[in-house]
């Protein structure tokens, strides 16, 4: 499936849904942060995922955040609720165009390693110097400097 991001760009398709998604910004020990390669777009990014019915929140994101990398989380507070208008997600399988609205929390590893898997080519931790080198989304970026500066929780 291919998905492509837009960010404040005025030929973005027009969203044709609103999907509430939650992820989790996993911090181990050493401070490293869990990021995975989306197969979709080859950029690195916070796993995360939509929240499916009779979930929670912080349980989608325990969730994805396992599916993704293969690293089981627990949650320690909120990095912010993302759900700028001008970020649209079209997925060009079935031509559903998102405005995007994500509640990404902060976590510790519990259990597991990283893994690859049929949504991620490559599942890591990255210590803040490496990120500099990695092909990030603007968005993810954001969502990324709000917690190395320590402004959150962020609200969109």
């Amino acid at each position: 499936m291919g998905r492509t991001e837009y960010l404040n760009d005025p030929d973005a398709p027009k969203p044709n849904s609103l999907v509430p998604a939650a992820g989790v910004l996993a911090v181990d020990a050493t401070g490293r942060l869990l990021l995975q390669r989306r197969r979709d777009t080859g950029q690195w990014a916070i796993p995360m995922g939509k929240q499916e019915f009779g979930e929670t929140p912080v349980q989608c994101a325990i969730r994805e955040t396992a599916e993704e990398t293969g690293v089981t989380t627990k949650i320690t507070g909120l990095l912010g609720i993302y759900s700028d208008p001008g970020h649209i997600v079209y997925y060009d399988s079935d031509g559903e165009t998102r405005q995007e609205y994500e509640i990404i929390f902060t976590g510790q590893p519990v259990s597991g390693a990283p893994a690859v898997n049929d949504e991620a080519s490559d599942v890591g931790w990255f210590p803040a110097s490496a990120l500099e080198g990695l092909d990030i989304h603007p968005t993810q970026r954001r969502q990324i400097g709000h917690w190395l500066d320590g402004t959150l929780p962020h609200f969109d």
